[in-house]
This record gives C-alpha cells, structure tokens and sequence, in this order.
C-alpha cells in the first residue's frame, strides 16, 4: 500500500535531531525521499543513514539556515542531485532563557542568534526552495510554537517569543500569497516536547518543566513522535484545503 507521501521529496532543516529527525523519519516511512538539512552534518548523516537501513530514501547536506548564499547553494545541489522539492519543513531553531532585564550583553547576542536562525533562517530557506516549491505545487510546513501565542510564564527569552509570533505571520503571509500557485504553507505549534534543544533544562530546573505540566491538560511533556501525525497531516493530500492555519500539538496548553 503505497504512503501519504509517495512521489515527494521533502526538505528537513535541523534534521539532525529532535522533532525535525522523528518528521525525516516519519516521512520517509510513508514514502517520501526525505533531505536532512543541518548545520551538524555528522548527525544528519547518521540520520539519513537510519533512515536507509530501515528502507526509506534519504541523503544529507550540511546547511547553516543564517547563511542566505549557503541556503541558495544547498537548494542548487538538492535540485541536482535528489531532485525537485515538493515539501519544506523549517524545524531548525534555537532558545535560551534570559531575560530581558538581565545583562545586557547576553539580551542582545540572545535577540541577533534566536532571530536569525529562528525568523531570517525560515526565510533564507523557504526562498532558496521558492521555485521548485511553485512549480510543484508544493506544501510548507514550519514549527511555531505555543510562544506564537503566548509568552510562557517561565525563564524565557523574549527574542523566542518574537521569533515565533514571526514565523506564524510569516506562515500566514505566504499562505495569502502563494495559494494562487497551489503552494500550501502551515504551521505546527508544539508545546513542551522533550528534546536535545531542552535536555539541560529539564534535568536542571525541574520546577519548570512542572510548571509547563501543570498547565497542559494531557499531563505529560511531549515527545518528537507527537509531531510526526501532525506533520505527515500537513504535508499530505489528507490536507489539501488547509493553508494559512496552524495546528496545536501541545497537549492543550492552550486550552486552559
């Protein structure tokens, strides 16, 4: 039985590891030849090489999503050497946790990494990709967050905040603009989802990660997996009248 994702190729930045490794893995699973995209090209190739022992297709690139020009190469020589991209996932993404009020040299190296990974990195990539993604009718999928919303009530950088409000408009705009070309473009909100991005937190303030359970109704962080089913949803046919939207996989945080 052929998968939801036949006859795609689809892009992964930060595919090394985390949520962006589980979406490859899950991708590839149903049948899309899947490009792991990181800035770790060991850990991407060893990605893509688990992905090829379990019978999927994959290869990696290394890719810093700060570089414009580097984007532009990469998409150059995934057009050459995998083939035309039908699907994006921007994943990659970096937080740290001061605050706005403290040293002011930290504030400020935190506002110029977070935004230009997490806001001009979507960019940098989404138009590298712009034109086989047109051409293709393609989908776009990013990782939000719930901070598209809302500023967690926890040691948080404000710049992750602003970040991800971006992306979401970011989402919105190019939903406006490119469904004349057939081009869907989405969003994914996780909550707390247990990754390398967050392992020192969690084993070092335990209060947090309390705090973050105590609010979502399902009572559990959540895990990369968690993100497969709404990714898979998005890139797939499944969702063929859905673009412009974001869909909330935070175990109802935003709920209460």
């Amino acid at each position: 039985m052929p998968g939801l994702l036949e006859n795609h190729i689809a892009a992964v930045t930060g595919a090394a590891s985390g949520i962006g490794r589980a979406i490859a893995a899950g991708y590839a699973r149903e049948g899309a030849q899947v490009v792991l995209l990181d800035i770790d090209e060991q850990a991407a190739e060893q990605a893509a090489e688990e992905i090829r022992r379990s019978g999927g297709r994959a290869s990696s690139y290394r890719l810093d999503v700060v570089r414009r020009e580097d984007c532009v190469k990469v998409a150059t020589l995934v057009r050459e050497q995998v083939g035309q991209v039908s699907i994006l996932v921007n994943n990659a993404g970096i937080n740290r946790r001061n605050g706005f009020a403290g040293d002011a040299s930290a504030v400020i190296k935190d506002w110029e990494d977070i935004i230009s990974i997490n806001l001009n990195g979507v960019f940098n990539v989404t138009h590298a990709f712009l034109e086989p993604l047109r051409a293709g009718k393609g989908r776009i999928v990013n990782i939000a967050s719930i901070q598209s919303f809302v500023h967690v009530r926890t040691p948080n950088s404000p710049a992750y905040t602003t970040s991800k409000h971006g992306v979401l408009g970011f989402t919105r705009a190019l939903a406006a603009e490119l469904g004349k070309y057939g081009v869907r473009v989405n969003a994914i909100g996780p909550g707390l989802i247990e990754t390398p991005l967050n392992a020192a937190v969690r084993v070092n303030d335990p209060e947090l990660v309390k705090i973050f359970i105590d609010h979502t109704p399902l009572g559990r962080a959540g895990k990369p997996e968690d993100i497969v089913g709404p990714a898979i949803f998005l890139a797939s046919d499944l969702s063929s009248y859905v673009t412009g939207s974001i869909v909330m996989a935070d175990g109802g945080y935003r709920a209460i």
